[in-house]
């Protein structure tokens, strides 16, 4: 498998990267399976994998999962989801972080993390407050390189200035979702990342299962009666979904190779993530990535689903905070008197 420069980290990594939710309670916590599927991916040449503290025992199988092959991995993980009703056992604060890298260092059975990234943004915390940490981390050596996830374009760009004038650790790698149904960060966050020479990491090319073939009009699926998936009750992505199968057939490719292969020719794009369940999942994942499309194919996705524009949302995507605060939103009656 190729690899590709993670931005301007300096490290290189391939265009397939192993997501480990699944090694959890969300899909197995069989430490055996969990240790076949790792090395599977390893012998057939990815080496980026990415987990975080919130994904249940996810950290713990990777960590036991790796024993032995440390030095080959890129090892990503993440943090500032809740992990616990603590109010403080969360976010992005100084506080917080300097004890969830030390959790995740121990669960992981290692010394260092390649790539630590912030897991959805923290409106509560100054972003200074953040990257004064995380710099810290960087020269203790405990962390390589830094990153977000799910960071809106304006905010990524305050992080870069932040940086710059107080001489803390730049943000290196973005992790924002993308796949054929979800095209939104090609108007900014692709571009900005670019600008700034970032690593982009994309989670869900395969939108949370709707982009596996599993999802047909009027089938049952067993996607649908999961809580996380209220999208697949989305009736214009499931009409995108019908006209992606379509041309996938026409192109002779599983849909799940059309999908993966679309994310990763993004040149914006360093790689994406997979995240089996099974060995049969995983070893149909793996080989998409020979996978190359012609410039007929990415036109007529151009069709279905625009450059820039998205067909409904999932569920586990951030969402910026509603403005419930009047005055920040409203000027005082003076102010508005005065003009």
């Amino acid at each position: 498998m190729e690899r590709r420069p993670l931005g301007r980290t300096g490290i290189h990594v391939s265009p397939l990267a192993l997501g480990t939710m699944m090694f959890s309670a969300f899909g197995t916590t069989d430490q055996g399976e969990v240790d076949r599927m790792v090395a599977r991916a390893l012998d057939a040449g990815v080496n980026l994998i990415d987990t975080a503290d919130a994904y249940g025992e996810s950290e713990e199988l990777v960590g036991r999962a790796i024993a032995g092959r440390r030095d080959e991995i890129v090892l990503a993980t993440k943090f500032s989801r809740p992990m616990g009703e603590d109010a403080n056992r969360r976010g992005g604060s100084r506080r917080w972080i300097m004890t969830a890298v030390e959790d995740s260092l121990r669960r992981l059975r290692t010394d260092r993390i390649d790539l630590y990234q912030m897991h959805r943004p923290d409106p509560e915390t100054d972003i200074e407050e953040t990257l004064s940490a995380l710099t810290d981390l960087v020269r203790s050596g405990k962390v390589r390189t830094i990153g977000t996830s799910d960071m809106p374009a304006s905010e990524i760009v305050e992080a870069q200035w932040v940086a710059e004038r107080r001489g803390l650790e730049r943000v290196r790698v973005e992790q924002p979702h993308y796949s054929l149904l979800d095209r939104a960060i090609e108007n900014e966050v692709l571009p900005v990342a670019q600008r700034y020479g970032m690593g982009t990491v994309i989670w869900s090319p395969l939108a949370s299962g709707m982009l596996t073939g599993r999802v047909r009009r009027g089938a049952q699926s067993d996607l649908r009666r999961t809580r996380m998936f209220a999208a697949l009750r989305d009736e214009r992505r499931i009409d995108a979904v019908e006209e992606l199968l379509m041309l996938a057939e026409e192109a002779g490719l599983p849909l799940t190779h059309l999908a993966l292969a679309f994310v990763v020719a993004h040149p914006g794009v360093t790689a994406a993530l997979i995240g089996p369940r099974t060995h049969e999942q995983l070893d149909d994942l793996l080989a998409a990535a020979s996978v190359r499309l012609s410039d007929e194919v990415l036109d007529r996705i151009d069709a279905i689903v625009p450059p820039g524009t998205g067909v409904g949302r999932m569920d586990q995507e951030h969402r910026t905070l509603p403005i419930t605060t009047p005055s920040l939103r409203r000027r005082p009656i003076e102010t508005r008197a005065a003009a």
